[in-house]
């Protein structure tokens, strides 16, 4: 799948700057977070602030904070699937270091990660959930290129997300 520009999820992400790449890894973090903090879903806010500022010692303070208020925290479905470590797995690779090589690491294995989440909680392989995800990636990465004032849709598009990613796990875990 390709983005309204006409390039893939690979090369967005390649051509992104620290802001670009610490939004994307960010968003996807967002979607998924619900499985591992339901009652948590504001910890990152102060994380997408440093991402506006530009990041730096703002950002490394944010993120040693999400840290700290998502310790421990272990998500309602306890672990399908390896879902939650696979969260928490996102969570814990967050540099704390704001530059573009760890930031496109971080990125690109949240990206990798948010996939694979929702792939898992797919009817199948490639199904609408999947490819949800993916549409929002691109549109995400698509969004934060054109500058800061972006980042509001990006928020938007992982708000949206996150409640669809919910709603699934509910309608999974009520028909059980």
């Amino acid at each position: 799948m390709t983005s309204s520009t006409g390039r893939s999820l690979l090369e967005l992400i390649g051509g992104a700057d620290e802001r670009g790449l610490a939004a994307a890894g960010l968003a996807c973090l967002d979607r998924c977070l619900p499985l591992l903090a339901p009652e948590r879903a504001e910890v990152l806010r102060p994380v997408w602030a440093a991402v506006a500022r530009g990041g730096g010692a703002a950002w490394a303070d944010a993120v040693a904070k999400a840290r700290v208020e998502l310790d421990g925290a272990g998500g309602a479905d306890a672990d399908a699937g390896g879902v939650v470590a696979l969260v928490r797995a996102m969570i814990d690779a967050v540099p704390a270091e704001w530059a573009e090589e760890p930031l496109r690491a971080w990125a690109e294995r949240c990206s990798t990660v948010a996939l694979t989440v929702h792939r898992l909680y797919d009817v199948n392989e490639d199904g609408p959930l999947h490819a949800g995800e993916l549409r929002r990636q691109l549109a995400v990465l698509d969004t934060v290129a054109h500058g800061p004032t972006g980042l509001r849709r990006a928020r938007e598009l992982s708000t949206e997300g996150g409640r669809v990613l919910r709603a699934v796990v509910s309608r999974r875990a009520r028909t059980a």
